[in-house]
């Protein structure tokens, strides 16, 4: 599973929409549902059109309403974009979840610890090397370095 494009596209939507909708990523995951696995099993047709496109499809479909999470505006640094996060995001997932269903992978990270203390953009943990991203959330911490 390493290197799954499509893979890459999903956690890059679920960002985009978190981010457009002011909403926790878990959330975003959770309304999404069943169609989590149709972004995956057609993300390669769904990256034809732009992805605000996609994303307001997806938004309407699922009635994902604006919420009040905001990671955004208190960064102090530099902003990554959603392509960045999205890759974080599938990186953990590609090395935690290898052999599970990929949607299994998807809503456990997501939903996890980690999940917000990788979109803490002003830590450093979003850019540290994706094995030790992966060692943190197979320990259940932080680790030291």
């Amino acid at each position: 599973m390493k290197n799954d494009n499509n893979l890459f596209y999903v956690c890059s939507l679920i960002e985009y929409i978190a981010r457009e909708t002011k909403n926790n990523r878990g959330d975003v995951v959770n309304r999404l549902g069943d169609d989590v696995k149709r972004i995956y099993d057609y993300a390669d047709i769904f990256h034809c059109e732009p992805i605000e496109k996609v994303a307001d499809d997806f938004i309407q479909r699922n009635d994902i309403v604006e919420g009040n999470y905001d990671n955004l505006s208190n960064c102090q640094y530099s902003l990554p974009d959603y392509w960045d996060i999205g890759e974080v995001f599938a990186r953990l997932i590609e090395d935690c979840y290898e052999n599970a269903d990929v949607v299994i992978g998807i809503k456990a990270v997501y939903e996890s610890w980690l999940a917000d203390r990788i979109l803490n953009f002003n830590s450093d943990l979003y850019y540290q090397s994706r094995d030790y991203i992966a060692a943190c959330y197979k320990e259940g911490k932080i680790l030291l370095a």
